[in-house]
């Protein structure tokens, strides 16, 4: 697992829109916004069962992050590394309202569909730029 810098750890913990490259089953990149946080080294993020990104992650683990300070969007970070954990359950419906916190301020998810289950994904950082 690569270090992060308290530069990174920073950016990550602050409420800085991530950017999530993933790879479509052809090999082209495929990117989406979402939002981040930091557990144990590893960065986390939630989406919803079924989602491009979540098919992709499932057949090839390999990401990358981009992280830009909200502030100042020229002073980001980049973050390439690898999905080791993608959990369901209470634990992903917990960590999508801890986001909406963070990210909106509010107690609740206040998009939250019924029907779809939750995901928290698990990336490990392997190579760190910024």
């Amino acid at each position: 697992m690569a270090e992060l810098s308290d530069n990174v750890r920073s950016k990550v913990e602050a409420p800085n829109l991530a950017f999530l490259a993933d790879v479509m089953k052809d090999g082209s990149p495929h990117v989406s916004p979402v939002w981040i946080a930091l557990e144990n080294g590893y960065i986390t993020f939630n989406t919803a069962a079924g989602r491009v990104k979540e098919r992709n992650m499932r057949r090839d683990p390999r990401v990358a992050i981009s992280i830009a300070d909200k502030d100042n969007f020229y002073d980001k970070v980049d973050i390439r590394g690898r999905v080791v954990e993608m959990i369901e359950g209470e634990e992903a419906d917990r960590q999508i309202d801890e986001l909406a916190k963070k990210y909106l301020g509010k107690d609740e998810y206040p998009w939250r569909n019924p029907e779809e289950t939750r995901i928290k994904v698990l990336v490990e950082p392997v190579a760190v730029a910024g």
